[in-house]
């Protein structure tokens, strides 16, 4: 047994450790805690201009090279994958991959979460919200498998080849501020852009994204700011950079100093105050 002041984040993709809780997750490497990533694909799927392909076999290889660069920067102890091949975006050609995350049963992906819950032992378990942040098909299957990996943790019956039995004291859903997802929908008009078509690829709707969710945390991570900020930018095929420029650039000056969650457990009661510490049970 640990002293289990030990945090793992179960998403999908090189990229979504440091693009959605980056800061989180440096913030508690500076103090001290162990950090662990555990991805369930190599991000094959990603589109990726043809310079940052030099010296690479593959995407796969190339986006997690990016990722173990970023790990550095933000501090993991350790980068842990499930095997899985990128999913892609709905009605692409990799949804139809027989190793693509999607066409594996939830509950054969949880019991690969599991296995690392149990050796792992962390207090607190974070993955993406109910809708997989932008409703990509391998955010919302890794958060399924994940939730039901937090529940049977703890049981002995459930994959009991994982492991020995070990529930964690939290799990937690990351959260995007959906009030300036509003905001954003409404301004981009104005200045010429399509809220439907966003990100690298165009493939992003942001306006089927406004689903209002719970804030339980609100972690403040003006402190390590520049932490995410770098090890953004070593996920230069994924417009990593953009975090300082253009319009990009201008949503995380807005929203780049705090990072939201939403407690699924323990259960959220009436008279819950907002808390700024995930450790804060």
């Amino acid at each position: 047994m640990t002293d289990r002041k030990t945090i793992l984040a179960v998403l999908a993709h090189p990229d979504d450790e440091t693009f959605g809780l980056g800061g989180t997750l440096a913030l508690y490497a500076q103090r001290g805690y162990g950090t662990y990533y555990l991805c369930a694909t190599r991000g094959e799927a990603g589109s990726a201009d043809a310079e940052f392909m030099q010296g690479f076999k593959d995407t796969a290889e190339m986006r997690t090279d990016e990722l173990m660069r970023a790990a550095k920067i933000l501090g993991l102890k350790e980068v842990l994958f499930l095997g899985y091949r990128d999913s892609g975006m709905p009605g692409s050609e990799d949804n139809k991959h027989p190793n693509a995350q999607i066409n594996h049963p939830v509950e054969e992906v949880a019991g690969r979460v599991v296995k690392y819950i149990r050796e792992l032992k962390p207090e607190v378990v974070v993955t993406f919200d109910l809708i997989g942040g932008y409703r990509h098909p391998d955010h919302i299957h890794i958060q399924r498998a994940t939730t039901l990996a937090f529940e049977k943790a703890g049981d002995a019956s459930f994959h009991p080849e994982a492991g020995a039995p070990f529930k964690p004291a939290a799990l937690y859903y990351q959260i995007f501020p959906r009030g300036f997802l509003k905001w954003m929908v409404r301004l981009m008009p104005l200045i010429g852009k399509d809220p439907r078509k966003w990100g690298r690829n165009q493939d992003i709707d942001l306006t089927d994204l406004i689903v209002d969710f719970p804030v339980h945390v609100r972690l403040d991570i003006r402190s390590v700011a520049d932490v995410k900020r770098e090890a953004s930018a070593q996920h230069a095929s994924q417009d990593g950079g953009q975090m300082r420029r253009g319009l990009t650039g201008l949503i995380f000056k807005f929203i780049g100093e705090h990072e939201e969650f939403m407690r699924a457990y323990p259960p959220v009661d009436g008279d819950f105050r907002k808390k700024n510490d995930l450790f804060d049970l």
